[in-house]
């Protein structure tokens, strides 16, 4: 029986994770190498893309702003062997906006909340291009891979039938995989004048912060099929996003 590594050893990305073999209410296990979420992917090796490449990365689904991808080009852009889409999805998770967030009373677990409800558009276009993305693994990313990248894996993995407390567990792995790169975020947002207490809050990855999206999917909108017909996502999408993951 072959055996998955969940991170993805990388030279130049620290938190490319698979979303496979967790297990679903349907009794089986959400398939190895099918999904990986991750974070920004400027700092690529050569030998990192052809190592993605040759484990069938196929799509690559870029949630940032332009303004990231302007100061942090994505490497696989323009790789012919990829299928590349950029959908920004809510700004106002970048780490890039630290610095202009009001840190009194901050909650990161509130700001997931309100991404859910004013960025249905955007997030259905994401689900949507992951269902109906080609043979091969889809790999879907942001800047720290935590936020953007975190709501859109939980809205998936939920989808599957995987447990809400196993997609909390997923969601703070970010925080035990990612010190390199949750240290240089964190200097990077200190060089622009935020406060040291108000940065780490934004780059914990606290399982309360999840399980507050989690509990308003389900109390708003009543779980994530709910949600992702609400939005307007077809019945064939959630239902390939669904075989996508859970087989």
């Amino acid at each position: 029986m072959q055996t998955y590594e969940r991170v993805i050893a990388l030279d130049g990305a620290h938190n490319v994770r698979d979303l496979g073999g967790y297990a679903t209410g349907a009794g089986g296990l959400t398939r190895w190498r099918s999904l990986l979420r991750g974070d920004a992917l400027h700092g690529l090796s050569a030998a990192d893309i052809e190592a993605l490449v040759a484990q069938d990365v196929t799509t690559v689904i870029d949630l940032r702003n332009g303004h990231e991808i302007a100061l942090q080009p994505n490497r696989l852009e323009g790789d012919a062997r990829v299928v590349y889409a950029n959908i920004p999805l809510f700004a106002a998770l970048a780490p890039i906006d630290m610095g202009a967030a009001d840190a009194a009373g901050f909650d990161m677990g509130e700001r997931y909340c309100q991404a859910l409800d004013s960025c249905q558009p955007a997030i259905a276009e994401v689900l949507a291009t992951i269902a109906r993305a080609p043979a091969g693994i889809a790999l879907f990313h942001c800047t720290a891979g935590k936020d953007r990248t975190g709501l859109i894996a939980a809205l998936i993995l939920a989808n599957a039938g995987v447990d809400d407390a196993v997609i909390i567990e997923d969601y703070a792995l970010t925080g035990s995989v990612s010190g390199p790169l949750l240290g240089q975020l964190r200097a990077r947002a200190l060089t622009r004048g935020a406060s040291a207490a108000f940065v780490d809050t934004v780059l914990a990855s606290a399982p309360e912060s999840m399980a507050r999206a989690l509990d308003h999917l389900a109390s708003r909108y009543g779980g994530a099929g709910s949600y992702m017909a609400q939005i307007g996502m077809s019945r064939r999408d959630v239902r390939d996003l669904e075989r996508r993951l859970a087989g």
